[in-house]
């Protein structure tokens, strides 16, 4: 019998520790941390944490959904004007709802292929800068955002301040991205080449 288990491929992820920060007196929202642990090649990093919102799973099922029309993805848990962030039960079911959604993106090699998806799951870039990253307007390249994200456990340096100019909402989330990652002992580079992006604006 040849044991053949050691070389499939694996990708855990699991979407945890719901946080609460407040923005002003009036409005609050909830973040997660997002753990990958994989021996995939599609990965450049083997284990990461960053922390994501909900509106941010939303930009990142339209982006995928866009790139890959011929893919029906999973939905995410309904956004419900019932939902109360103090109810754990609630937020409970928005977190296993988002693991859902991303375990099941995940067993797509399409999607995978998805340059956005890696900067999603291993940066804590904006949506701004993961599209000006994955369309070629940056210094950096995708593989260096993630190696750089993960060294310095902060998100990536700004090159340009004109890239703040106008930015009227709090994506970046930067003052959540406190996670701490294992050793950087897989330099990997990207397996999985992504495809190039979409010119929407």
């Amino acid at each position: 019998l040849i044991f053949i288990m050691h070389l499939q491929e694996f990708v855990t992820v699991l979407v945890r520790d719901p946080r609460t920060h407040r923005e002003d007196s009036w409005h609050s929202y909830i973040d997660y941390e997002i753990f990958i642990h994989t021996n995939s090649i599609c990965f450049t990093r083997k284990t990461s944490c960053v922390r994501r919102r909900f509106r941010e799973f939303v930009w990142l099922r339209q982006r995928l959904q866009s790139n890959a029309v011929l893919i029906q993805l999973p939905d995410l848990p309904s956004k419900t004007p019932f939902f109360n962030m103090n109810n754990p039960h609630h937020v409970d079911h928005r977190r296993q709802g988002l693991q859902e959604f991303l375990e099941k993106i995940l067993q797509d090699a399409l999607l995978l292929s998805d340059s956005r998806l890696h900067l999603f799951l291993q940066t804590q870039l904006s949506p701004e800068d993961m599209e000006a990253c994955v369309s070629g307007q940056t210094k950096y390249t995708v593989a260096d955002a993630i190696h750089k994200f993960a060294s310095l456990n902060r998100r990536f340096p700004i090159e340009n301040e004109e890239g703040k100019k106008g930015k009227n909402d709090t994506d970046s989330d930067s003052e959540s991205s406190s996670s701490g990652l294992g050793p950087s002992d897989d330099s990997i580079s990207c397996g999985c080449k992504a495809s190039p992006a979409s010119e929407e604006s």
